[in-house]
């Protein structure tokens, strides 16, 4: 099973940055589907953006077009979200996931392996 490993979230103030990364362990990274989910205090988790194996998009949430963005670098088993002009409804544990699929899905239980969650909190 893929083990993923994610950095990079961490406190920021209204408008800032931060880049989240995925690190999987699997060598065959290159033929996953991956997706980011986060999760707000009291909310159910949400499917945020997917990526394909080719470089294929998918934005779920409307609120963070524009301002976020995934990448992936597959000679490093890495996918990145960059975040930026942050907001406070921002404020969630993000998680990356896997799928081998050739499409991103808004469902959680269509993931193989998830990551163990980075917490991002937007804040003066």
């Amino acid at each position: 099973q893929v083990q993923l490993v994610e950095s990079g979230g961490g406190l920021v103030q209204p408008g800032g940055s931060l880049r989240l990364s995925c690190a999987a362990s699997e060598g065959t990274f290159g033929s996953y589907t991956m997706g980011w989910f986060r999760q707000a205090p009291g909310k159910e988790r949400e499917w945020v953006v997917g990526m394909t194996w080719s470089g294929g998009t998918a934005y779920n949430v409307e609120s963070v077009k524009g301002r976020f963005t995934i990448s992936r670098d597959n000679a490093k088993s890495t996918v990145y979200l960059h975040m930026n002009n942050l907001k406070p409804e921002d404020t969630a544990i993000y998680y990356c996931a896997i799928r081998a699929a050739s499409s991103p899905s808004p469902r959680s239980h269509d993931y193989e392996s998830w990551g163990q969650g980075t917490q991002v909190t937007v804040s003066e």
